[in-house]
This record gives structure tokens, C-alpha cells and sequence, in this order.
């Protein structure tokens, strides 16, 4: 009798690029899922001990972590990039690049016109006028990483939203800002680009110095050390969220494994700290995906790069679910920034509570929401997706709210006014109220 085929075990991280284990391995799926919040809490001591520097020495502590970090000499750079060094960067981008920027600002200028809070006035009754009116925001500064690839597509995400709402000073900041980069932000009419990274440049435009203005909020992605910053920041400067580490969850039960592979090693290809996870309740897909992920390391990497294995081997998992019901849940648990919806968990859309952006479908990668789709790829992460969406031209905006009460009108509520303010103990504000009708003999009344 022939003996039946055993199945294949899982293998663990010694043999594999990135990892397979069960739902039920509670202790590395809490070690993947809340690995961004690890990093971020043993980076706030480095990046409060340079915010402290800034803040006391203004430009003098700018030039010297600059120094120690970026290598760059800001006494002999500048604080700024020069009129010639973007002329020249018109030089070095690649032939279609100038089309390409036009394209996507289009696209995501539409969208953006979207998310803008509207203008209203309404009436709660004859005298009584409620109205909101909604107002940009003055200066802001966009970060854009100036890590081991240049990121136009940032510049792109977080100017065009601030310049539908009209804000006024819109200024970037990158360490060593590409040709791309410089390119990309002259195309959109940015004026000041300033040639600083990291945790200085949080604490340059959140407190002001010297030669940095003070930004009313500061917005963009960056490594754990700037995330941590613009969390301590956030008390005196606006920012838009915590956007660490990239993430990405792919929730299936069955798809291409090769195009599912592809968006988890697009995603751990950003930096070493990547999250990249793929939910399944099919062992067979599992294993499928698996394989894939190490045949596109080897074909498209060969060697050249260890970033994407990094962070697959240390931040990326394929999580075997008992079903799409538990992988949904899963989702909602971990708010993950981007995620992937494929087949039956498409049809699931409903149930997601929490995620920064959602593609669905196999011809929805994430890479079109990256660049040109017209949605946000600045998005919330380490669970911050619980609490907001991504960004948006509703981040530099403020809502006022107007009120205009006539005689009549302050009469029809005087009494509710002064029941509440009574009740809460606040007799000064009910005084504010009947002092109003004593000229003429009369008391608040309503209901």
C-alpha cells in the first residue's frame, strides 16, 4: 500500500525569507503585529534629547546634528536649496518624469478637492442662524524622506492637498533632497525647500529657529526617529499623525500567489522596519505565496539590496486563519496602513473598521495609490488607522462655527440657557443671559 504524502510543515525564520505560522501562535503574531509600536517607543529617547537641543540652541544645534546624521555641513550648504541646483535637476530626472508628475497631480488634485469641509448655515428656529465657515491653515511643512530612494510621490501627497485648501506658505524639508524630489516640488511652485531630516527638522518648524519658521502643523512620513519626534512635537505644533514604518495586510483565501508576493516584498523594499503580512485561511496559498516571495527576492533583488529580506524575515508573516472571518478580525485588531482585499474578502469590505486605504480586487495594487490613483499614500500607522484616515486637504483647513441670535431668538432658548448653566453650577453664565432682558422688563423663556 502506498503511504499517503505527509503535509508540509511550516518553516520558521532560520529557512525561510518570510515566515508561516497558525493564527493560534499567539505569541509571534503579537510579535508581528505590534513590532511599529516597539520601535517607536525605543526611539522617543534619541529623538526628545535633539527636539530639547533645538528648541534651546536654534540653528547652532541644527548644524551640528545635521552634521553628525546627514553629513551635511549647513554653514557651507546653506539652510536652503539654491535656484541652480533645481535648474540642474531638471538635468538628471529620467525622460517622461516632468508628464508623469502632471498625470498624478491631476489626479490627486480631483480627489483632494473632495475632502475639503464645506461652508453651511442653517436656522434652529426664527432668530437663531448657525453657520460654519472653514479657513486654511498659514504655514505648514512636509517632510519628505531622504532615505535610500527619492520620493517625488511624497512631495506630490502632501503639497497638492495643502495647496486645495489654500494655505499660504507651504514649505518641503528633506535631508538631501533628490533631483526628483527638487524637480517635482518646482513643477507644483514650491519656493523653499529646506535641506533638513530627521528629528532636527521637526523640532526646526515646530518650535522655530533662527533661520526655520515656526509651521502651524508639520505632516509626511519618516523613520521611527521622526515619527517619534512629531508625537513629542504635537503638544506645541500640529501634525497630522504618527506615520512610521510602512504596512501592508493582504487578507485571501485564494488569487495569484505571484502578485500577492509582489505587493509584500513591494511593501518591505520602503526600509528594514516594514510590515508586510499575508492572511489566509488556504494552507496551499500559503505555502504558494511563500515560494513566491523568495523567487521574486532572487529575481528582481538578486543580491543587490538586503532591505526587503529584512524586513520580511523581521517584521513579515503568512498568518494561517481558521477562516476570512478571523483574518477580517485580525485586520480590525491591527489597523494595518494599507490593505488588500482579494476575492472572497473583497466581499468583506463592510466589515473593516480600521485601515488607512483598502485596495480591492487583484488589479488594485498598492503601488497605484503610491503614485497616481489620486488617493493619500501619507497614511496612519502602528494602529493610529483606529482613530483617523489618511491625509488629506481637510488637515489644513479649520472649521469656525458662527452663531447670530436675534432678541427673539435669544428669548425662545433664554430658559434652556439658564436651566443648564444653573444646574452646572455656572451662575455668571446665566446672569449673561437674563442681564439681556432687564432693560425691557422681561425674563428668558423656552423651553
Amino acid at each position: 500500500m502506498r503511504s499517503r504524502p505527509r503535509p508540509a510543515r511550516l518553516r520558521t525564520w532560520e529557512t525561510v525569507m518570510i515566515p508561516i505560522f497558525r493564527s493560534t501562535d499567539t505569541k509571534n503574531l503579537q510579535r508581528v503585529l505590534r513590532s511599529g509600536e516597539t520601535q517607536l517607543k525605543k526611539a522617543e529617547a534619541a529623538a526628545r534629547r535633539i527636539l530639547n537641543d533645538v528648541r534651546r540652541d536654534g540653528d547652532s544645534a541644527l548644524g551640528r546634528w545635521t552634521l553628525q546624521l546627514d553629513k551635511i555641513d549647513l554653514a557651507k550648504e546653506g539652510f536652503t536649496v539654491k535656484r541652480r541646483e533645481i535648474v540642474k535637476a531638471y538635468r538628471q530626472v529620467p525622460e517622461g518624469f516632468v508628464d508623469a508628475v502632471q498625470t498624478s497631480a491631476r489626479n490627486i488634485r480631483k480627489a483632494s478637492r473632495e475632502q475639503l469641509p464645506r461652508a453651511w448655515q442653517i436656522t434652529n428656529g426664527p432668530g437663531i442662524e448657525v453657520s460654519q465657515m472653514v479657513r486654511p491653515l498659514s504655514r505648514v511643512a512636509c517632510y519628505v524622506p531622504g532615505g535610500r530612494f527619492p520620493l517625488p510621490s511624497t512631495v506630490l501627497m502632501s503639497v497638492i492637498p495643502a495647496q486645495v485648501a489654500d494655505v499660504e506658505e507651504i514649505y518641503i524639508t528633506s535631508p538631501r533632497p533628490a533631483p526628483a524630489v527638487l524637480v517635482t516640488a518646482d513643477i507644483l511652485g514650491i519656493k523653499k525647500i529646506f535641506r533638513l531630516g530627521g528629528a532636527q527638522a521637526i523640532g526646526a518648524f515646530a518650535y522655530g529657529t533662527e533661520s526655520v519658521p515656526r509651521a502651524d502643523k508639520i505632516v509626511g512620513p519618516g523613520n521611527r526617529y521622526v515619527a517619534a519626534a512629531k508625537k513629542l512635537v504635537a503638544g506645541d505644533c500640529g501634525i497630522d499623525f504618527v506615520a512610521g514604518p510602512s504596512e501592508l495586510m493582504v487578507v485571501a483565501s485564494e488569487g495569484n500567489a505571484e502578485w500577492i508576493a509582489s505587493d509584500l516584498v513591494a511593501q518591505a523594499e520602503h526600509d528594514p522596519d516594514a510590515v508586510a503580512i499575508f492572511l489566509t485561511p488556504s494552507r496551499k496559498l500559503a505555502f504558494e505565496v511563500q515560494g513566491a516571495v523568495e523567487k521574486i527576492l532572487e529575481q528582481v533583488f538578486a543580491g543587490e539590496t538586503d532591505v526587503p529580506a529584512k524586513a520580511l524575515k523581521g517584521h513579515g508573516a503568512v498568518v494561517v486563519t481558521k477562516d476570512l472571518e478571523e483574518a477580517i478580525d485580525l485586520v480590525n485588531d491591527f489597523a494595518p496602513e494599507h490593505l488588500t482585499l482579494l476575492g472572497g474578502a473583497a466581499r468583506m469590505l463592510d466589515r473593516v473598521r480600521s485601515a488607512g486605504s483598502i485596495f480591492l480586487g487583484e488589479t488594485s495594487p498598492v503601488a497605484a495609490g503610491d503614485y497616481a490613483s489620486g488617493t493619500n499614500h501619507i497614511l496612519p500607522t502602528a494602529g493610529a488607522a483606529r482613530l483617523r484616515g489618511g491625509l488629506s486637504a481637510a488637515d489644513f483647513v479649520k472649521t469656525i462655527s458662527v452663531q447670530k441670535l436675534t432678541p427673539q431668538g435669544l428669548g425662545r432658548i433664554g430658559k434652556t440657557i439658564t436651566t443648564l448653566a444653573r444646574a452646572e453650577g455656572l451662575k455668571a453664565h446665566a446672569y449673561s443671559i437674563e442681564t439681556r432682558f432687564k432693560a425691557n422688563g422681561s425674563t428668558p423663556k423656552g423651553r
